[in-house]
């Protein structure tokens, strides 16, 4: 198993933070199936104020590469894609286009 931490931003807007949030309570079964058949096991989200952090945690067959081009063959994914970037904005210093990034550890209390 390997542990990712990613970051995103959301709209400053608390009517469209509630819509989004709506949408996680009931994420499309399609979605789901995406995420867990890109070899993600287990996933949560968690916010404060407009500030997104995910914890992935992944079997030996994912890849970020291999997510990406799976989620570029389907037009489902693609279409949550798009609805979720009305709520989403970049982080400051991410690439154009650039959703969620990689967060770098820098503190483990056991090793």
């Amino acid at each position: 198993m390997k542990r990712y931490c990613l970051a995103l931003d959301l709209q400053d807007d608390p009517l469209l933070i509630a819509e989004y949030e709506a949408y996680h309570e009931d994420v499309w079964p399609e979605i789901k199936a995406s995420i867990t058949g890109s070899g993600v096991t287990d996933m949560e989200i968690y916010r404060f104020s407009n500030r997104m952090f995910m914890i992935m945690e992944t079997d030996d067959t994912f890849t970020f590469e291999r997510k990406a081009a799976m989620d570029a063959a389907n037009p489902k994914v693609r279409e949550w894609e798009k609805l979720m970037w009305k709520f989403q904005k970049p982080l400051p210093n991410t690439k154009p286009g650039e959703k969620w990034v990689l967060m770098d550890r820098v503190f483990k209390l056991n090793n």
